[in-house]
């Protein structure tokens, strides 16, 4: 792709009261590193690594707002103030060093009790009890597994439900206390929200299942409640499976629907990923065969038709892709996941590369003054242009 001449990629960016230095978004991705839920130095490393990298938003994997919420043992957790508290290192380093803390918080489902994916990515067994892994229940809309040879989840109660909306609710508030400014509700890829969402996963026949305003029902409340304690002035995201991208499933009309109804919640953002609520799905969200900017076209759909912000993420590979996204009103932000474990410093690299940034000012200062000088010097060897 060709650099723009200038692009709103690079320019600040704000909703409601928090403004970003850029629209590049570092997306969750599970690490699979904390210990009771509790985040330690691999967390402060890993995320501030980000934001010394030039995102303008950093967010947290995947933290659960209850135990029996998380994917693996190594989940990050909100579910105590503990945990709270020992991400309070990490949102101040990321602040001071230009980016705004964000947190997903989630609820696994009956994608729950797993392994952790270099074990198998499967339910939890013999070889994980060696390892001191132990399986615990799963809840879910119904009673049925994920898969073949996965446990099967107990189905959740009208009573239960409502303590799950309040386990939300409380864990936000300790997101504030912990310093965080954006708040995303993980509503994808399968996990608890979703499969309520999704017909493919929900068989209710109470006021949680069967039509899709009942399907929506719990995640509205989990947003709404969510929204409720949340600081006005902070955004709230909502991550989404834009399609299940499987027969029977949701569709992108389904979306725009529930779009639409979170931003009567008071929902600011609509993250949009896609599958995971079955197997072997035809698109989901670590898919390559797509190519890049895979879930883009649901993001421009559902920013159209919903008139609410959206997220872009899905092989968003350099800085003109990215610019045009952004530039041609395809979503207001776009969300980079594993573009930035490869490269850390991939929005200072690509707006190097576009043109924006040729004399190191956006980098951190203890870097970015000698790396000019570094450059001018590059410069005067033969075929020498400073980027080396």
């Amino acid at each position: 792709m060709t650099a723009p001449a200038s692009t709103a990629l690079f320019e600040p960016f704000s909703i409601r009261g928090v403004t970003s230095r850029n629209r590049i978004m570092v997306s969750p991705m599970c690490t699979y590193a904390a210990t009771d839920g509790l985040a330690s130095d691999w967390h402060m490393v890993h995320l501030g690594q980000f934001a010394l990298g030039g995102a303008g938003i950093v967010c947290t994997e995947a933290a659960a707002v209850s135990p029996q919420g998380r994917i693996t043992h190594g989940d990050l957790g909100i579910w105590n103030d503990a945990q709270g508290d020992a991400l309070e290192a990490a949102t101040a380093f990321l602040r001071g060093h230009g980016a705004v803390p964000a947190i997903q918080l989630a609820h696994a489902g009956r994608k729950a009790s797993r392994q952790r994916p270099w074990y198998g990515n499967g339910p939890l067994g013999e070889a994980d009890l060696a390892r001191g892994d132990r399986p615990w229940p799963i809840v879910a809309p119904s009673d049925e597994a994920f898969q073949d040879g996965w446990l099967v989840p107990a189905e959740l109660c009208s009573d239960e439900i409502a303590v799950l909306v309040k386990n939300f609710a409380d864990a936000a508030i300790r997101a504030d206390r912990a310093g965080f400014d954006i708040v995303e509700i993980h509503g994808a890829h399968g996990y608890l929200l979703h499969s309520f969402l999704s017909p493919l996963a929900n068989h209710r026949t109470d006021s949680y299942g069967g039509s899709a305003e009942n399907r929506m029902r719990f995640p509205l409340e989990v947003a709404s409640a969510v929204r409720a304690v949340w600081p006005d002035r902070k955004p709230l995201f909502f991550r989404v499976s834009s399609v299940d991208g499987a027969a029977g499933g949701r569709e992108i009309e389904d979306t725009v629907a529930l779009a639409r109804a979170l931003k009567r919640c008071g929902v600011d953002a609509i993250d949009c990923s896609s599958g995971g609520v079955v197997p072997k799905e035809r698109i989901n969200a670590h898919d390559t065969s797509h190519g890049p900017g895979l879930h883009v076209p649901f993001a421009e759909r559902i920013r159209k038709d919903a008139d609410i912000m959206t997220i872009a993420v899905g092989l968003i590979l350099d800085g003109p892709q990215a610019a045009e996204i952004v530039d041609n009103g395809r979503a207001d932000l776009v969300a980079v996941a594993r573009t930035v474990l490869d490269d850390p410093y991939w929005p200072l690299h690509q707006a190097r590369a576009m043109g924006i940034d040729d004399d190191f000012r956006n980098w951190p200062q203890a870097y970015g003054w000698w790396l000019e000088r570094r450059a001018k010097g590059l410069r005067i060897l033969p075929g020498g242009n400073g980027d080396a």
